[in-house]
């Protein structure tokens, strides 16, 4: 057995002040209605459960670049 066995990596705290946030006043829910909601109920309306995609961030840079001159 190996002294620098690794630590199993902790467990993060859930991030209330997010969530209550997010659900208060991003999404202006009643606190009856937030508390109401189930992890996740709070997960999609979050927007959680949406389909993950990359930008093309690349492409968009390239066809729209940056002016070399500022604008006046």
């Amino acid at each position: 057995m190996s002294a620098a066995a690794e630590e199993p990596e902790q467990p993060r705290a859930f991030p209330w002040r997010e969530a209550i946030h997010a659900g208060l006043f991003l999404l202006r829910l009643s606190p009856r209605d937030f508390w109401a909601l189930t992890p996740i109920e709070f997960h999609a309306i979050t927007g959680g459960l949406s389909p993950r995609f990359d930008l093309p961030l690349k492409d968009l840079m390239a066809r729209y670049p940056d002016d070399k001159e500022p604008i006046s």
